[in-house]
Formats: C-alpha cells, sequence, structure tokens
C-alpha cells in the first residue's frame, strides 16, 4: 500500500490470524476469559484462545441436537455457552471447560438472536438471600453421582455426571438468557434454564436483543415484512417492570425453580441408568437360556421338563445334553453373578438415587407451596398454590411407585437365586461331580420360589411379551421400566394388605389429600412422565403472568432493507444493542447506506421506557475521519479519503470499535477504528422525531458530528475485512473477513512495538490446513501441534481461571 503510516504506531497488536476451512456463522467473544466460540456452517462448535489463534477444542454437529447453529450466547461466568439449532429447535447448554452438553431444552420456534445478562442491582433482601440460598445443603444428603457406564441409549448426555448437572445453576446472583426468533417469538429464561416469560405480541422476526441489567426494559431490533414493500428494520422496547419490581421475588422463585428442573434431568438420566442395566439383563438371557430354549426340539416344554428335574430329580436326555453343552456349569455360574449384579445395581440406584432426588424434589417444591401463600408477594409473578400442590402429590405417588418397584426387585433376586442354586446343584449332580453341603439342602420355601420362578419366566405363550420369538421373560422388574401408557402385565399382589383394606373401607381417607395415589396398575416410567407433566404446568404459569405484564413502551421504525440484500447473510450484521449498565441506559448504533453511506447512527433511550433521553439520536460523520492521522506529505492525497462503516459493536461505554471501508476509487483497504463517543454525546443539538415517518425519510434532520482519530486505528492490509467481535473488559478484538472465512484477533489497549515480528500465523493462508486437518475431538490445539498438544491446551483453560475478573 503506498499511503504513508501515522507517526505513532496505533495500540491495536495482532496476536493471531487463521483462515478457516468452514463459514462462520456466529462469534461471541467469553466476558471472563481471552476465548472466543466460532459457530460455523458444518455445524460445528469451535473454541479459540487469543494467543495465535488456538483451537482449545471443537464440538461437532450431532443428529441428535442438530446441525444449524443460529446464534450463540455465554452466561456472564463464562462457565456455559448457549447456542440455539434451527433445524431441530433445540436451545444447548454446554460446559465451556469440557465440550460436554449440559442441558437442552426445545422450543415452538427458531432462535435468531440471544442475549445473556446478569442482573446488577443490589438490596438487603437480596443479599440475605444469597448468603442463606444453599441452606437445603443442611437438610438434605447430597446427590450421589450417576455411572459413568450409560452411553447406549441416553445418545446425548455420553458421560454425564450428576454434579455437572446440578452445577448448571451457577451463581445465585439471577441471570437471565433471552431468546428472540421469527413471527414475534421472545422469552426469558432465568438461569439459562427455567423460562421465566413468554413475550406476546412482537411484530417481526427478532435480530438482536438486549436486557438491561436494572430489569426495566428490554431493546429489540426487528425486521417486519410486508407483502408490498422492502423488509422495514425497526427498534421497539417493551417495558419489563414488574421483573424489575419484584426482583427479589422472581429471584427466590427462579432459583427455586432451576433447582426443580435440575432434579427431573437427574430423575430422568437416574432412569436411564436404570434401563440400561435392566437391558444388560435381558441381554443375558438372551445369549445363554433363549439360545438353549430355542435349540430343543422335544414336544414337551421346556417349562414342564425343567418341573419333572426338580420334582424327581430326573431329566431327558436332551435337556440334560443341553444344560451340559450349551449352557456348562461355568457359564451358569456366570449368568447368574451377571443377573445378580444387573439387579443389584438397578435397586442401588433406585434407593440412592431416585429416593434421593425426589426427597429433594419434594422440599423445594414444598418451599415453593410456602412462597405462593404469601400472596402479597408472589401471587402478582403467578405463582398457583393449588398447582404447586398437584405437582407435590405427583413427586409422591413416582416415590410410592420407585418403593413398588425395590419390593419387586428384592422378590426377584430371591427367585433368581433359589433358581440358579437349584440349576447349578442339579447340574453338578449330572455330571457326577461333588456337590457341597452348603448347597445340597433344599426347603420346601426354596422348591416354591423355583416353581415360582419356572412359572413366571419360561413360556412359549409370545402373546404375553414384547420380545417376539424369546421364550425367556423378566417382567416382573421390566414392566416397570417400559416407557409405555399399558398396564402392568403382571401387577403386584395386593391381597391380605391390611393397610389398603382399611383405606377402601374408609371414605374419608379415600379422597384425602393427604395421600398419595399409587397408580398401582401403571409402570415406574409413566408415573414418572405424569409427573414431569404436572411440575411442567407449575412451571408454565408464571411466565404465562410475567408475560402478560410486559408492554410495548416504544416502537421506531429506521429504515428499509432493499430486497437485494435478503439473501446475504445478516447473523452479524447492524443495527447492534449495548446496554450502559452505569447510566442505565439503551444504546443502538446501526447505518443507512441507502441515505446516508458515510454516516453512522447513534440511537439512545433510558432504561426506564418513561424517561425522556436528551440528544437520543445523533449520526457520527465518518467521511474524513483520518484525514488528520496521515503525515503531512500525504495529507493533501487523502483529504477527501471517504468511509463507510462495515460493522460497530460496543467496546466499552464510552468507545465504539468499527470496522471501515474506504470508498471505491480510494486506494486504501479496510480499516479497524476505535470511536470515542465522548464528544458526540455532547451533542447538544435535539431531533424531534415524525412519528408518523420513518427515520430515514426524515433523516436530513439528524444531528450530525465529525470525528477525527489520532492513533485509534490501524489498516486491515490484505483482508476484505467485514465484521467485528469484541471484548472491552478483556480488551480484544476479533475481525472476520467477508467471505466469513479469514479472521485476525486482536488485543486492543497494548503498543504493538514489534509489529514487523507478527506470528507466524500472518501468513494466513499457510494456517489453513490447521483446522482442515484436525479432527474434531475434544480439548484438542491446532493440527500442527505435537502429540500431547490437546492435553496442554485443556491445562491451559484450566489455568485461565487464574485470570477472571473479580
Amino acid at each position: 500500500m503506498n499511503t504513508p503510516q501515522p507517526t505513532k504506531m496505533p495500540a491495536f497488536r495482532q496476536v493471531g490470524e487463521k483462515q478457516l476451512p468452514n463459514p462462520v456463522l456466529c462469534m461471541a467473544w467469553s466476558p471472563k476469559r481471552d476465548l472466543i466460540a466460532l459457530a460455523n456452517t458444518a455445524g460445528e462448535l469451535l473454541l479459540h484462545r487469543l494467543a495465535n489463534f488456538q483451537r482449545v477444542w471443537s464440538l461437532p454437529p450431532n443428529e441428535n441436537t442438530g446441525k444449524e447453529i443460529t446464534a450463540l450466547a455465554w452466561r456472564p461466568d463464562g462457565k456455559i455457552l448457549a447456542f440455539s439449532l434451527g433445524d431441530t429447535k433445540l436451545v444447548v447448554l454446554c460446559d465451556a471447560e469440557k465440550a460436554e452438553i449440559l442441558h437442552l431444552f426445545p422450543l415452538e420456534n427458531p432462535v435468531s438472536c440471544m442475549h445473556w445478562m446478569e442482573v446488577l442491582e443490589e438490596s438487603s433482601v437480596l443479599n440475605s438471600f444469597y448468603t442463606s440460598e444453599d441452606e437445603s445443603n443442611l437438610f438434605l444428603p447430597k446427590l450421589p453421582t450417576l455411572p459413568k457406564s450409560y452411553s447406549t441409549t441416553s445418545k446425548i448426555f455420553s458421560e454425564e455426571k450428576s454434579d455437572e448437572i446440578l452445577n448448571l445453576l451457577g451463581e445465585v446472583r439471577l441471570n437471565i438468557l433471552v431468546l428472540g426468533g421469527g413471527s414475534g417469538f421472545v422469552e426469558l429464561y432465568a438461569y439459562g434454564m427455567y423460562k421465566i416469560a413468554t413475550l406476546p405480541g412482537v411484530p417481526g422476526t427478532c435480530s438482536s436483543l438486549c436486557l438491561s441489567s436494572d430489569l426495566k426494559s428490554l431493546s429489540i431490533i426487528t425486521e417486519i415484512r410486508s407483502a408490498d414493500n422492502d423488509p422495514e428494520i425497526c427498534y421497539i422496547q417493551l417495558d419489563t417492570g414488574l421483573l424489575s419490581d419484584c426482583l427479589p421475588e422472581v429471584t427466590r422463585m427462579a432459583r427455586k425453580f432451576t433447582h426443580i428442573s435440575t432434579l427431573l434431568q437427574y430423575l430422568r438420566l437416574s432412569l436411564t441408568c436404570m434401563c440400561e442395566a435392566w437391558e444388560d439383563i435381558l441381554m443375558q438371557m438372551d445369549l445363554r437360556l433363549t439360545k438353549f430354549v430355542q435349540e430343543k426340539n422335544t414336544s414337551t416344554q421346556v417349562q414342564d421338563e425343567f418341573l419333572e428335574l426338580l420334582l424327581w430329580g430326573q431329566s431327558s436326555p436332551e435337556l440334560q445334553a443341553l444344560l451340559m453343552n450349551q449352557l456348562t456349569v461355568k457359564g451358569l455360574k456366570k449368568l447368574g453373578q451377571s443377573i445378580e449384579t444387573s439387579y443389584s445395581s438397578i435397586q442401588k440406584l433406585v434407593i440412592s438415587h431416585l429416593q434421593s432426588g425426589s426427597e429433594a424434589l419434594l422440599y423445594h417444591l414444598s418451599e415453593v407451596k410456602g412462597m405462593s401463600l404469601w400472596k402479597q408477594k408472589f401471587q402478582p409473578l403467578g405463582l398457583d398454590s393449588a398447582a404447586i400442590e398437584d405437582a407435590i402429590t405427583a413427586v409422591g405417588s413416582f416415590t410410592l411407585k420407585a418403593n413398588e418397584l425395590l419390593q419387586v426387585i428384592d422378590k426377584s433376586m430371591k427367585n433368581f437365586k433359589a433358581f440358579f442354586r437349584w440349576l447349578y446343584v442339579a447340574m453338578l449332580r449330572m455330571s457326577e461331580e461333588h456337590v457341597p453341603p452348603e448347597l445340597n439342602k433344599m426347603t420346601q420355601k426354596d422348591i416354591a420360589f423355583v416353581a415360582d420362578f419356572l412359572s413366571e419366566h419360561f413360556s412359549e405363550n409370545e402373546e404375553l411379551f414384547d420380545r417376539k420369538g424369546k421364550y425367556f421373560n423378566v417382567e416382573r422388574v421390566g414392566q416397570y421400566l417400559k416407557d409405555e401408557d399399558e398396564d402392568l402385565v403382571s401387577p403386584p399382589n395386593t391381597k391380605g394388605n391390611q393397610w389398603l383394606k382399611f383405606l377402601q373401607e374408609s371414605t374419608h381417607l379415600k379422597e384425602s389429600p393427604l395421600l398419595f395415589p399409587s397408580y398401582s396398575q401403571k409402570s415406574l416410567h409413566f408415573v414418572k412422565r405424569m409427573m414431569e407433566g404436572v411440575i411442567e404446568l407449575c412451571l408454565q404459569k408464571p411466565a404465562e403472568v410475567i408475560g402478560k405484564s410486559v408492554k410495548q413502551a416504544v416502537c421506531l421504525p429506521l429504515y428499509t432493507v432493499p430486497e437485494s440484500s435478503e439473501n446475504t447473510p445478516r447473523l452479524f450484521e447492524l443495527p447492534s444493542l449495548y446496554n450502559d449498565k452505569k447510566t442505565n441506559m439503551h444504546y443502538g448504533v446501526f447505518c443507512m447506506p441507502e441515505i446516508s453511506p458515510c454516516k453512522l447512527y447513534l440511537l439512545r433511550k433510558f432504561t426506564d421506557p418513561f424517561r425522556p433521553v436528551p440528544n437520543g439520536l445523533m449520526a457520527i460523520d465518518l467521511s474524513n475521519v483520518l484525514s488528520h492521522s496521515i503525515d503531512d506529505d500525504a495529507a493533501g492525497a487523502s483529504s477527501d479519503c471517504v468511509y463507510s462503516c462495515q460493522d460497530a459493536r460496543f467496546y466499552d461505554d464510552e468507545t465504539l470499535t468499527v470496522v471501515l471501508r474506504a470508498s471505491e476509487e480510494e486506494n486504501r483497504g479496510r480499516v479497524l477504528a476505535q470511536l470515542p463517543l465522548g464528544s458526540a454525546l455532547s451533542c447538544e443539538e435535539e431531533f424531534n422525531w415524525d412519528p408518523s415517518l420513518r427515520l430515514d425519510q426524515q433523516s436530513g434532520a439528524i444531528p450530525v458530528k465529525g470525528l477525527v482519530l489520532e492513533n485509534q486505528w490501524r489498516d486491515l492490509e490484505n483482508m476484505k475485512a467485514q465484521f467485528v467481535a469484541v471484548n472491552g473488559i478483556r480488551k480484544v478484538a476479533c475481525v472476520l473477513s467477508s467471505n466469513l472465512r479469514h479472521v485476525r484477533v486482536y488485543e486492543m489497549d497494548v503498543e504493538d512495538e514489534e509489529d514487523e515480528e507478527r506470528p507466524e500465523s500472518q501468513n494466513a493462508s499457510s494456517d489453513q490446513d490447521g483446522l482442515e486437518e484436525t479432527p474434531a475431538i475434544r480439548g484438542e490445539a491446532e493440527g500442527g501441534e505435537t502429540e500431547g498438544g490437546g492435553q496442554r491446551a485443556k491445562e491451559q483453560l484450566e489455568s485461565g481461571e487464574a485470570l477472571e475478573l473479580s
């Protein structure tokens, strides 16, 4: 480039550059560490480190979650990354440390934008709640960790642990994930998990969102389409005053409901582990006993032959041959041990996981019920004590069904032990081996157990079983773990139960709300789904009530988008929104290239939507923004250099980071610059907005301020820069090219003294294979590193905690 450089080097230092194999659709900096998340067109989620743009991990697309990532947002503490999927309409919460999916939930509409904010307001009521929130740990035992063994049926949670699920809650301070999409779809999720509001009446498709940290209002940029005209971009401000006025109550309620949502997920995963343990039993049976039964060719039934062996000690030659050759003494012993281990695993999961989780659910629901009875505080938020009472009853029924399963498992284990002990002795006698004296004794009770086992588990009546062609049936326990609506095939025998008889005869107790219904004919899965449905109804009511309280306070039509640009991706494009937490102000920045290509517009609104803003709209003239930064020799040649804004993001409360583009006839490329807003915001000229017109129809009356940059800029050589993502807290920026594949990363407030000795990644094309050849596995660094680089990257990520801001 022929244009001389300024005498003083700009305070931006390039620290990384890369050509990526797939176009980038979304990018977002971590709020706490020097990490940036990227989502590409291949459906991958990538995490890169600032230094040399080193890749920390990648999460490949999953057929069970989706392949079309549409938006990204970091939780304010930087420990969880949320992303939305357009093809499956899911929102996924991912662990930033390990690239593991921790939680996901479905939506009615695809998400086009998201924003995750943290409430900063302090009060004595909230502070006391923050310190006492962990009191449940004093009354409830710590939930045990789930086994790692389940992976085949859970599909999504490959190696999940209960403590990681429960750590989803994060800090006690309220944070809210805001989701926006088409057809006016806007929803708020407390702690990223519990839907706290569904907002009706937002027109168009949301392209940008910003909820103020004081919860007083929500700023939205929407695109409204009509059949006759070009799409129209509008700024909308919603009054969310109920959330702000009831902040302590909202925080308490949301925290409790998030606990409940987390516990429901814990119970679901516990049940998944139980189903897999049961599948192990079926697999063992199919491999050994079913094969044995199917290969027999005598006319008598297997059950009859076993009964003859039990009663008379005699067996047919065929049965004896099959037992000794197919099953074998050693195989029988191994089979018995495997089945006993599986049953024990199910029993332990019921006792330690289902019962513990149910107790914790009852505890938190009972506390929520107490909150709902404080009508002055919680009734405006939609807490319904009757719905919560129904949820408590449903959890009680689930606990009863889990206890019932324990009794069935206990009986089945006794029958199995008696059967295998008897068959083991019978086979030892067939082989004329020594029978240990302790095994040789068989009581009448043992014979009854074996007879029960044979009558229940061996049959050729296929109508009784869902495993067609299999003659061995473990229905007693398995029927409880089937996710079906049908009644149990073999419900428990309640004859002689004096408590049930007493209840049936008592008209007062039969319908008492103090007693949980038992649903004796239904499976554990059925009762679990019923409980989830009742709790979901309980959770939905506050979201409906809070959503209806939100009203539109401001609707400003800004400008139209030409039809010709509709097919270009606008995931990053302006307008962008920002919340100044110090002054409680919403900012919006946008361009109107069709009207005035060299101007950048700044819109300001107080978070209190009813408070008027002085000089709420102004324009910044970019036409000669760099004129005085060039040496005197070249000043004449550059005095007319005209720039337009490609992208703009708020770096902090007083600075805007922009990508500028010189007009086509100029011999300059793209520029990265920091615009100080102080002088622009000091503009005293007022703009009188005519509400009957769009802004672009009255743009000539907007007050304009000119800016001249001294050294806060630098040329983006050899790069058609188009978009930028910034984090003013970490003082970093990432620039993306117009083809969405070329990125450069900068530290923004560091003198670039070694500019001529830039990182070797300056030659971006030479590094292209760094991502193309690297397998997308967790914790792996760039492909060019030696073995062990992935582990180093993981260690660096963990050590990065030390860099977190206080």
